[in-house]
C-alpha cells in the first residue's frame, strides 16, 4: 500500500489539528489530552494540557488512560487467536465452556415481565457472542424494562460510582447471568456490551489461563504494548490522571475515579473485555497498525489475514443494522463513531454509510471516559484521541468530533 499513501499529512493540516485541540484544552473544559495520528510511515503526537484540572504535571505521550469501551476492539483479539488455532469455531455452541448459558429462556417481549418466556430456538454460538447478538445486552431503547433493572439487582453490573463494570469474579458473574432470561433469540438482535464481557470468560475457560495472561502472551507482548493491562501497577500510577465527570449544570470538575486508591490501581475481580483496559496512545497505535497490516507486526504474524478481515468488516444483517442505528440515536457515548454510520464487526463498529468526513470501512470505537480510536484502511490512517473527561457533558464529544474533522483535512495526497 505504498505510493499514494507515502506522504502522510500536510504540515498545515497538522498545525490546524493542533490549533483545534489547543482550543479545546484552552477552554478549560478538558484538562489535557493526548492525540496520535499515523499514516504512511508518519506518526505525529500531541500531548496538551495537564493531567489534573487544577494544573500540576503536564500530559505526556506515555500518559495511561482508562480506555473504557475502547477496550472492546483490542480485547476481542484473544478470541481471534483461538479461532485461528481451531480451539474455537464460529458456529460451535458455547455450552461446552459456558454451561451457564445452556437451555436459555427468552422473554416474549424484551420489555416484558421476567417470567413471561419461551425456550430459546437454538443454542448460543461463538459467532453470536462475537457479533453482540447472543440475546442479552444493554438496550438504550428499553431503559425501563424489568431486565435492565435485573442486571443490577443480580449483580451482573455494579452501580457503584456509576461504573458499568462487572463487580464479581468471573464464575460468580456467570452464575448471576444464568439466572436471567435472554431479551431476544440468539443471533436475532444486536445488543451492546455484555457479550464482550462473556468473551473474556470464554477465553479464560478455553485456554485455562487468566484472560489477561493470555492477552499479554499472544497480543500485548508481541506488539510491545508494555503499558496495557486491566490495572495500572504502583510504579506507573503517576502516569494515570484522575477521571473527571464534569457536573452537567455547573461544569465543575468532579472526580469520578482517583488514580491512587481508585478502580484501576489494583487487579479487578473481573477483567472486563467490554471496558476494563488501561493503555497509551502508542500501545493502541501498535495494535491498530497490526490490523491495518492484515495481522502482521513487522515480520511477525499476530493474527491471520482472514480473521482480521472478519473482525473489521460489517457482520450485521440489514434488520440488525436498523436496530443498532436506533440504539445509536439514543446515544450511549454521545461521541463520534456512534452516529448513524455504524455497522458492527467483532468488538468494534465498522462504517457502512458515509455521514461525515470518514469513509465507509473505517473501524474502531469510542469510550465513555472520553477516548476514541479508529483505523481507516482506505487511507491507511489511524487516529487516537485520549482524554479523561467522561462523556457526561458534550465537551469530550465535541473535541473528538473536531479531532476527526481536522484530521481528515490533514491528509495530503
Amino acid at each position: 500500500m505504498m505510493g499514494q499513501h507515502d506522504s502522510g499529512f500536510s504540515e498545515a493540516g497538522l498545525r490546524r489539528l493542533r490549533d483545534v485541540l489547543e482550543r479545546h484544552v484552552g477552554s478549560g473544559k478538558i484538562p489535557g489530552l493526548v492525540a496520535l495520528v499515523s499514516r504512511g510511515g508518519q506518526t505525529h503526537v500531541e500531548a496538551l494540557g495537564t493531567m489534573r484540572h487544577d494544573g500540576g504535571a503536564p500530559m505526556r505521550r506515555d500518559t495511561i488512560f482508562r480506555m473504557a469501551s475502547t477496550s472492546k476492539p483490542v480485547a476481542v483479539s484473544a478470541t481471534m487467536v483461538l479461532l485461528d488455532e481451531c480451539r474455537l469455531r464460529l458456529d460451535d455452541s458455547v455450552e461446552q465452556w459456558l454451561p451457564e448459558l445452556a437451555d436459555r429462556q427468552v422473554l416474549k417481549r424484551p420489555d416484558g415481565p421476567l417470567d413471561d418466556t419461551v425456550p430459546a430456538s437454538r443454542p448460543i454460538t461463538v459467532r453470536d457472542l462475537l457479533t453482540s447478538t447472543f440475546g442479552l445486552g444493554l438496550d438504550l431503547t428499553a431503559r425501563t424494562a424489568p431486565i435492565m433493572g435485573a442486571f443490577f439487582e443480580q449483580g451482573v453490573y455494579g452501580q457503584e460510582d456509576g461504573w458499568l463494570l462487572p463487580g464479581s469474579e468471573p464464575d460468580e458473574w456467570m452464575r448471576a447471568l444464568s439466572t436471567l432470561p435472554l431479551m431476544h433469540q440468539p443471533g436475532q438482535r444486536w445488543l451492546y456490551n455484555l457479550s464482550d464481557d462473556v468473551l473474556g470468560v470464554l477465553v479464560a475457560r478455553v485456554t485455562g489461563q487468566p484472560f489477561e495472561t493470555f492477552l499479554r502472551e499472544r497480543i500485548f507482548d508481541p506488539l510491545g504494548m508494555t503499558d496495557t493491562g486491566f490495572h495500572v501497577p504502583a510504579d506507573k500510577i503517576d502516569r494515570l490522571p484522575p477521571l473527571y465527570a464534569p457536573d452537567p449544570q455547573t461544569g465543575e470538575f468532579l472526580v469520578e475515579d482517583q488514580a491512587e486508591g481508585g478502580h484501576h490501581c489494583k487487579p479487578p475481580a473481573f477483567p472486563s473485555s467490554g471496558g476494563g483496559l488501561d493503555s497509551t496512545a502508542d500501545d493502541y497505535n501498535a495494535y491498530f497498525r497490526m490490523l491495518l497490516n492484515h495481522g502482521m507486526h513487522g515480520n511477525q504474524r499476530i493474527l491471520s489475514r482472514p480473521v482480521v478481515e472478519l473482525m473489521t468488516t460489517n457482520r450485521l444483517t440489514s434488520d440488525q443494522l436498523a436496530a443498532r442505528k436506533a440504539w445509536a440515536r439514543k446515544g450511549v457515548h454521545v461521541g463520534y463513531g456512534l452516529g448513524q454510520q455504524g455497522g458492527w464487526g467483532f468488538g468494534m463498529t465498522v462504517r457502512t454509510d458515509r455521514g461525515d468526513y470518514a469513509p465507509i470501512g473505517q473501524f474502531g470505537w469510542d469510550g465513555g471516559a472520553g477516548t476514541t480510536t479508529y483505523a481507516d484502511p482506505h487511507n491507511q490512517l489511524i487516529g487516537i484521541l485520549l482524554t479523561q473527561t467522561g462523556m457526561s457533558t458534550p465537551d469530550s464529544a465535541h473535541a473528538i468530533h473536531d479531532f476527526w474533522t481536522t484530521l481528515y483535512q490533514a491528509i495530503d495526497d
